[in-house]
């Protein structure tokens, strides 16, 4: 039996994969969260062969929670279900180490399929996932995306210059590269494209 635990913030979509997947023999949910903590708490408790994370949960994402889990070297494998074709999104799951990143949408009998595969060792992506991911590849660095992802938060250039350890006029060099490098007209624009992306 392999055993299941779903991380989804909309009760009625965890309902239905609940009950989904309980009508195959060979599958068990054994347990449901609605938060990224709650999932980390019950995946640590209740030990599972396999955790569903939504991407997009409050406290923690699936991404968090699939890190934290990744990180402990748990026998646990990941699937992370999204609605979102986010090429950034996928870029860090895949960095992260994550088994499966499934679209929602897609049919139920797929996922049980997916489930199966992955315990025999075998990786599941969606193609449409994956594609976007090839031709929208990051063009940041780490640093620019730290930086953007300071300037996103609010943060003034003084802040992030002393957070950071850089110069006020090498922040605004790095700020005037994200803007060429996103194709954007100014910083809002440019996290606008960020964010949209996955990309902080």
């Amino acid at each position: 039996m392999i055993k299941i635990v779903i991380a989804e913030d909309q009760q009625m979509l965890c309902g239905a994969l609940k009950a989904l997947l309980n009508l195959e023999d060979d599958l068990q949910v054994i347990g449901q969260a609605g938060n990224g903590e709650e999932a980390l708490a019950k995946i640590v408790a209740l030990k599972p062969d396999v955790c569903l994370l939504d991407i997009e949960m409050p406290v923690l994402t699936g991404l968090d929670v699939a890190e934290e889990i990744k990180s402990h070297n748990t026998a646990c494998k990941v699937i992370i279900l999204t609605t979102f074709a986010r090429p950034g999104y996928f870029e860090r799951a895949v960095k992260v180490g994550v088994n499966g990143y499934l679209l929602k949408d897609g049919p139920s009998d797929d996922l049980a399929v997916s489930i199966r595969q992955i315990m025999k060792g075998k990786d599941q992506f969606a193609p449409e996932l994956v594609f976007g991911s090839l031709r929208d590849g990051n063009p940041l660095t780490n640093r620019e995306q730290e930086v953007l992802r300071l300037v996103a938060a609010g943060k003034t250039i003084k802040e992030i210059s002393k957070q950071l350890y850089l110069s006020t006029g090498t922040l605004r060099n790095y700020m005037s590269e994200i803007i060429n490098k996103l194709e954007a007209n100014n910083r809002i624009t440019a996290i606008a494209i960020a964010e949209e992306k996955g990309w902080i």
